[in-house]
């Protein structure tokens, strides 16, 4: 495997891995642009506006932009986070040109057709509606709004319906003018691909690009915590626990993960042993840790009925508690494994390894070699794990959100005084 970066003198950064034997290849663009970069007013807009993407371009209508991926076996598509847009194709090797340049046109020449953009808007209206039909979706939403109160990095990435309703083509234009700059780009790509024709290409589709001083400073991260119940006759109640946690820089991320890992990372992990295959409380429980540029959760999901949900919550949290004391070698050892094995699985896949090389070189301009990585993960002992499960348990910020028959359930409060006990 063979790693290569460029930075065209715009800024614009290229990052590729061949992956030899390989006969596809996955190639984007991931933007520095996602719902924490939006102001209030434009809540919803980033996703918006990938959506728009692929409704048409100064050369290609929405139908042509589909053919010309499809019609060579390919797949294209887009996704929103908080902090990115991508913009992706999966082709084979022969067709690498093909994509990048399909994607660089929807990039740079959109049209923000008027009567397009009201076919989109209903259907992210209908998107938004379906999220909020979908507890185990929207409570995570929940979950991010009282963990970051009144912070872009608190609204959702679909936007309120309201806001929705009331984008237009200024709107979306201003927004590629504040955040689409080649400065804020990183051209991707693994599998069968030359790294050489590939810097060439985005020369030419790219090159002329003039470099964009960003709108804002993004708002720093304040998280406030507290807790979000919404009371409905559904046949779970959903339950979402957030701690915080470390932001992405932070080595006591490596911690974060093995101690969402052992906690609930599987089905040998604590919290699925204990609450559901020993007690029953639920089918699914999990725990993972997730992070940002200057934040980052260690968040617990579940969902029980309305008589069992005071039980699991309680037990979620005498778990936490007692991975402080007596989290084992053993455990901490299978944490890591899980952990190392998904990394080197992920990597059998060229649309993985393209994203992980965007998001390591947005997160340290370089790529850090995978060696650095594990021996960041073999380099987390236990005595690691059970400081970090205390301070999770004494100190750490907490945000809840509950959806369903919750009236049972005990208060984020009660939760935070029992694990202070």
């Amino acid at each position: 495997m063979t790693i290569q970066t460029h930075t065209l003198s715009n800024g614009l950064r290229i990052v590729t891995e061949h992956m030899p034997g390989l006969h596809s290849a996955s190639i984007g663009i991931w933007v520095g642009a996602g719902g924490r970069h939006e102001r209030v007013e434009q809540n919803g807009i980033a996703h918006f506006l990938e959506h728009m993407a692929f409704k048409g371009t100064k050369t290609r209508s929405a139908l042509q932009i589909a053919e010309a991926i499809e019609d060579v076996g390919g797949y294209i598509n887009a996704y929103t986070s908080r902090e990115m847009t991508a913009y992706y194709a999966r082709v084979l090797e022969n067709d690498v040109a093909l994509g990048l340049d399909v994607i660089a046109d929807i990039l740079l020449n959109p049209v923000f057709d008027p009567d397009e953009i009201e076919v989109e808007r209903g259907v992210i209206l209908q998107e938004i509606g379906q999220a909020l039909d979908t507890p185990d979706d929207v409570i995570f939403d929940w979950l991010q709004e009282v963990a970051y109160p009144d912070q872009a990095l608190g609204r959702t990435i679909l936007g309120a319906s309201e806001r929705v309703s009331s984008f237009n083509r200024e709107d979306l234009s201003h927004f590629v003018g504040e955040h689409y700059g080649p400065n804020q780009m990183i051209l991707s790509a693994a599998g069968g691909i030359d790294h050489d024709a590939i810097v060439r290409q985005a020369e030419d589709l790219f090159g002329h690009l003039e470099r964009v001083k960003p709108a804002a400073v993004i708002q720093p991260a304040a998280f406030g915590g507290g807790e979000k119940r919404m009371t409905k006759d559904l046949e779970q109640v959903h339950f979402a626990l957030a701690l915080e946690g470390p932001n992405y820089r932070d080595p006591a991320i490596y911690t974060a993960q093995i101690y969402a890992t052992a906690m609930g990372g599987g089905m040998s992990s604590r919290l699925f042993q204990e609450i559901r295959e020993n007690r029953g409380l639920c089918y699914t429980i999990f725990a993972q840790a997730g992070a940002y540029e200057d934040t980052g959760l260690t968040t617990i999901y579940a969902g029980s009925s309305a008589e069992q949900i005071g039980q699991l919550a309680e037990i979620t949290v005498d778990e936490m508690k007692r991975a402080a004391d007596d989290m084992t070698d053993e455990e901490v050892a299978r944490a890591r494994a899980q952990m190392k094995a998904g990394l080197l699985m992920g990597l059998e896949s060229p649309s993985n390894r393209g994203e992980r090389l965007a998001r390591l070189l947005s997160i340290w301009d370089r790529i850090p070699p995978l060696e650095e990585t594990i021996a960041h993960v073999d380099g987390v002992t236990t005595q690691d794990v059970r400081n970090f499960a205390g301070h999770m348990a004494g100190n750490a910020g907490a945000a809840m959100a509950l959806y369903g028959p919750a009236s049972n359930a005990p208060t984020l409060e009660a939760l935070r005084a029992r694990l202070a006990a």
